[in-house]
């Protein structure tokens, strides 16, 4: 037998005898029964313990009584612990008694063993209720009660705690959160790709979306607002030239102008894609909102009129309905169908003017932003709603793609994200932006979401990585105000940025072969 106390690796932290068992238990989880056998005899160490062997054999050989005196002098486990195993044992005990027509002794036990367990009430209702009326036909000969007894082996690995039972998949459980752990420190992890364990995880800044490869120049002045499309095939943009652009994102990720949106009569300020990707609205300031169908870029219907002050719109995930915020106090929210008929309305004392709005890709929460310092979360379904007030002006709203989180852009040259569930007391935050005068607007973006862009009034295109308030890439190339910036939610290396300087720059990852062509 092997020595339990010799260590091994290059620390000295681990126990021989432990990772032999962890080692021969993986293999057979594996399904390698001849491999983990040859292990346990040239090792001379089991996998099970010699006290768990024998709670074994008294649970094949149904000796329960003898399970029952067995558990009790396990000094190991807890009160909790002893009393799960017990009431394991005695369920079997139990079913086999009654599968054998021997209510008496059932009922006897289920009286006098059972009931006095502490493992929940229902439980033991359960067992004296439920069984009697599922019949134990099913059960009445010996090939049901092994099987039946080799589950309550399983079972009662899980509950006996090491180092008589090797907790399941033991060594897989050790290896993933290795990994996990290497992944989520490293800050530049960029992929939904499963990671190699050959070598210790590290990612380079060539994940993240750092170099122009394209300038878009077809907008005649200052580009206000960029989003992708949620299949990320497409690219929306609106400029104070009264316009919005649709473009096509290629198979080699280089944009083309798809279709051009002139109907607006003022600055376009927003824009909002159907969770389908089938149409867009577009806002112009102090004026209508318009529905574009996105094939043939034609104006499909038009919300409003000139005077109702348009400040943002967001669609519910059925793309059916959407709902626009007014920065006029008394217009407040509209939900209304695609037909333009409305469905429900928040005006009121308690709507005062919206500057921005977003509804959880779930569908689940209306986010609004209203007198400039307060974020309302309505939950939709429940009609409750918590407030949440900022010290400063908030200038935009994103909503993270798994509905779990916001961020909001301060005029504190501060970016919070909140929780969108409020068990957050404190946001966290990140810094290091310009942000001063302007409506500036940060998103979410890359692989899960990890990780933060905005635009800054220097010129500059920031990222963060959710974890760090400090920014862990600074973008140079705009020569005026970045106003917005969108991450491509399927191509997680693609970044767009949207300027006073008329351009949007397409980011992508560091290469030799960067170009900075226009379009």
């Amino acid at each position: 037998m092997d020595n339990s106390t010799t260590m091994i690796g290059s620390k000295g932290v681990i126990k021989k005898h432990e990772f032999v068992r962890i080692l021969i238990q993986c293999l057979y989880s594996l399904g390698y029964d001849k491999s983990a056998s040859c292990l346990e005899s040239e090792s001379g160490i089991s996998y099970k313990s010699s006290e768990f062997k024998l709670l074994e054999s008294l649970v094949v050989g149904a000796d329960w009584e003898g399970c029952i005196d067995n558990l009790y002098g396990i000094k190991e486990l807890t009160d909790e612990q002893r009393d799960t195993a017990l009431f394991l044992v005695s369920k079997q005990y139990f079913v086999e008694c009654l599968g054998r027509g021997d209510d008496s002794l059932a009922l006897s036990l289920l009286r006098k063993q059972i009931s006095k367990l502490k493992v929940g009430r229902e439980k033991v209702h359960m067992l004296a209720f439920g069984l009697l009326s599922l019949g134990m036909n099913k059960v009445h000969d010996d090939n049901g009660f092994q099987e039946l007894r080799k589950y309550l082996i399983s079972e009662l690995e899980q509950v006996i705690p090491p180092p008589i039972t090797v907790p399941d998949r033991r060594l897989e459980h050790l290896v993933e959160t290795v990994a996990a752990s290497q992944v989520t420190s490293c800050i530049y992890h960029n992929s939904l790709d499963p990671v190699s364990i050959y070598k210790d995880h590290r990612c380079g800044r060539d994940q993240l979306p750092t170099e122009t490869v394209q300038i878009l120049s077809a907008h005649k002045n200052e580009v206000w607002f960029v989003q992708f499309s949620n299949n990320g095939n497409y690219l929306a943009s609106s400029s104070s030239d009264c316009t919005a652009i649709i473009w096509k994102v290629l198979e080699d990720s280089k944009l083309v102008l798809e279709h051009t949106l002139k109907s607006h009569q003022n600055p376009v300020s927003f824009v909002a894609w159907s969770p389908d990707d089938t149409m867009l609205l577009t806002c112009g300031n102090s004026e209508v909102l318009r529905l574009w169908d996105v094939e043939t870029g034609t104006c499909k219907h038009t919300f409003g009129d000139n005077g109702f002050l348009v400040s943002s719109c967001a669609w519910f995930p059925d793309s059916n309905r959407l709902v626009c915020g007014s920065s006029d106090p008394k217009k407040g929210i509209c939900m209304w169908d695609c037909e333009g008929n409305e469905i429900k309305a928040w005006r009121g004392i308690r709507m005062p003017k919206i500057s921005d709005i977003a509804v959880t890709p779930n569908g689940e929460y209306l986010i609004s932003i209203f007198s400039d310092r307060d974020i309302r979360i309505l939950n939709v379904g429940m009609n409750t709603e918590r407030v949440i007030s900022e010290e400063h002006p908030i200038t935009s709203l994103s909503v993270s793609g798994d509905s779990k989180y916001l961020i909001v852009s301060l005029n504190s040259q501060e970016i919070h994200m909140w929780d969108v569930e409020g068990c957050f007391e404190k946001p966290l935050r990140y810094k290091g932006h310009r942000q001063h005068k302007y409506v500036i607007r940060s998103c979410f973006g890359g692989a899960n979401g990890m990780f933060i862009a905005s635009g800054s009034e220097n010129s500059q295109v920031y990222i963060w990585n959710r974890r760090i308030s400090d920014p862990i890439e600074v973008l140079s190339g705009h020569s005026m105000t970045v106003n917005c910036v969108s991450w491509n939610p399927k191509r997680h290396q693609m970044l767009a940025s949207a300027s006073d300087d008329q351009t949007i720059r397409i980011w992508g990852p560091h290469s030799e072969k960067a170009c900075s062509k226009e379009l």
